[in-house]
């Protein structure tokens, strides 16, 4: 339920407020809704697309550097100059709620809302996505059960999955009671369900038929002989369709200043391609003049993807990159521990500097104009804030301190000018991806690593050199790299802060995407099934007698 101290706008209203016809809303109550895929096309024939501005970070603490605030905070900054803004952002999942983060909505005044609905369960395209999933998998093995020939139990590949943190579900064997059972055993395991390829799919798809043809292409796993056994062997397509079917429709919900915002998919991007559907992304185009969105962690991963993978695919073309910056994350990689941050020390926040110059060298690979938005902190004083912009002057690109938490838009106006001054001045060109897809698989890799992570060079093992070139003999050569990788280090070894240097990321094994169209190549100990802490915030999250939620943030 929505937070009563502010007044939400019913939903219907707001769609209207934004050009959706009645009939392309499916309302969910008085505050969330999903729109009808026509909605887009109904949008363009009546008005230009908007311009789209990619919200990034620097490399991050533990509790994250509020890139979802930020975004929040600049589109309801960007309303109150006047422009008219539109939110694109992803779904929270139920793991890191109910793990270490907590709520995933924005914070502060710039939260969207109804928050607890959209942490939890909201319009059940998770849930939907969960299903969709595991139906998969037990049509696999009941293919298998029934003797299906062209299926090797051991080289089948596709996991189930599960919205919840859960690290005994990674690796387990199934299958088990023998013949009174019916079951076969093999080894198998969960993916979290933002990890799910279907996830990938569904936010990477641009229609219901593009949807169908990405899951016929899922590489369920090998015959006997080695030769790929795709999902659409299984006959299934139709009833995942059917599941998707109310799933692929973006979901319409408001920040806590009435902005819209289009909510949709969630997949990770330490282990996945980390950004909301290119179908919510063209929604806010259409009914927008600016189009705010993020990519999951720092711009090595989520921002990395979002350019060379989403944006490939759904023809998006990012009018300007902001790089989230703030003291605290600036201060650890300047040598403090997470136990002193609080504490001034604008020396740490110098010589933490290089991470945001690493990420701001990478961002401007693409040839777009880059901003840096530092979301301020109480605690920080005059003195480190000044650090930051004296770089960024240095350097020309434009920086602005943005206090949202704690003042909404209002405290982002400047930044929403920035914005707005720099996309109006460029002359940039149409986006230019890092790599073209006929480089070779692990040539693509290189060119992330060196000049993206700035390493040295890249290190495949055994195992992984094999299947890369298993992959180009298959055909799937010409697709995007989808890097895994630690979010909390430019390189592969999470302990290496600030801008690590002569290093070598070592890629110890691939999988390959074939439906959502990307190759992951795995590097470091990233899992596809996250663990919970040891006290994880499902301890503390409670429900009152009025049915309010407590401790969701």
């Amino acid at each position: 339920m929505s937070d009563t101290r502010f007044e939400m706008k019913p939903i219907d209203a707001l769609a209207r407020e934004i050009g959706i016809a009645e009939d392309h809303v499916e309302l969910f109550g008085r505050d969330k809704a999903k729109i009808r895929l026509e909605a887009i096309e109904a949008a363009s024939k009546a008005r230009k697309a908007g311009k789209l501005i990619l919200v990034s970070a620097i490399t991050p603490t533990p509790a994250g550097e509020g890139k979802t605030t930020t975004s929040i905070g600049l589109a309801q900054g960007m309303r109150r100059i006047g422009e008219n803004a539109v939110l694109a952002l992803r779904q929270p999942s139920m793991g890191p709620v109910f793990g270490k983060k907590g709520g995933a909505t924005g914070g502060g005044a710039c939260r969207l809302e109804p928050s607890d609905a959209i942490n939890l369960q909201f319009t059940g395209d998770f849930h939907a996505i969960t299903a969709a999933n595991n139906l998969l998998s037990a049509v696999i093995d009941n293919r298998i059960h029934f003797g299906d020939s062209r299926i090797d139990p051991l080289r089948v590949l596709w996991k189930r999955a599960l919205d919840m943190n859960d690290r005994a579900l990674r690796k387990m064997v199934i299958g088990l009671g023998g013949r009174a059972m019916g079951g076969t055993p093999r080894e198998a395991g969960f993916d979290i369900t933002a990890a799910s390829e279907i996830m990938a799919i569904l936010c990477l798809a641009q229609s219901r038929a593009d949807l169908r043809e990405r899951l016929n292409r899922i590489l369920i796993g090998y015959d006997r002989a080695g030769e790929p056994v795709r999902a659409e062997e299984m006959q299934i397509t139709g009833s995942l369709m059917a599941i998707l079917n109310e799933a692929i429709l973006p979901n319409l919900v408001q920040s806590r200043e009435g902005t819209p915002a289009f909510v949709h998919g969630g997949p990770f991007a330490n282990i996945a391609h980390g950004c909301n559907s290119i179908l919510a992304t063209r929604m806010a185009l259409a009914h927008g003049d600016w189009a705010v969105t993020e990519a999951g962690f720092a711009f090595d991963l989520g921002g990395e993807k979002f350019l060379d993978i989403k944006c490939r695919y759904g023809d998006l073309d990012p009018a300007a990159i902001v790089i989230v910056a703030t003291v605290r994350a600036l201060k650890m990689h300047g040598g403090v521990t997470l136990a002193e941050l609080t504490k001034p020390d604008a020396a740490a926040v110098q010589r933490g500097i290089d991470n945001l110059a690493a990420h701001i060298d990478a961002a401007s690979q693409y040839q777009k104009p880059v901003l840096v938005a530092i979301n301020q902190r109480g605690e920080d004083t005059a003195d480190e804030l000044a650090v930051i912009h004296e770089y960024c002057k240095g350097r020309g690109v434009a920086c602005s301190t943005a206090n949202v938490f704690a003042h909404g838009g209002a405290g982002a106006e400047d930044l929403a000018r920035q914005v707005v001054a720099t996309v109006t001045a460029s002359k940039a060109g149409k986006l230019q991806p890092l790599y073209p897809l006929d480089l070779p698989l692990e040539s693509k890799v290189e060119t992330i690593a060196k000049r993206i992570y700035g390493a040295s060079g890249v290190a495949f093992t055994a195992e992984a050199a094999t299947k890369f070139k298993k992959a180009a003999r298959l055909g799937y050569g010409n697709l995007p790299i989808c890097m895994a990788k630690t979010q909390n280090s430019l390189s592969d070894n999470p302990k290496l802060l600030g801008r690590p240097k002569d290093f070598t990321i070592t890629v110890r094994d691939m999988e390959i995407s074939a439906g959502a169209g990307f190759v992951v190549a795995l590097t470091g100990d990233i899992v596809r099934m996250p663990g919970l802490p040891e006290r994880p915030a499902a301890e503390r999250i409670d429900v009152d007698d009025s049915g309010k939620i407590q401790n969701l943030f």
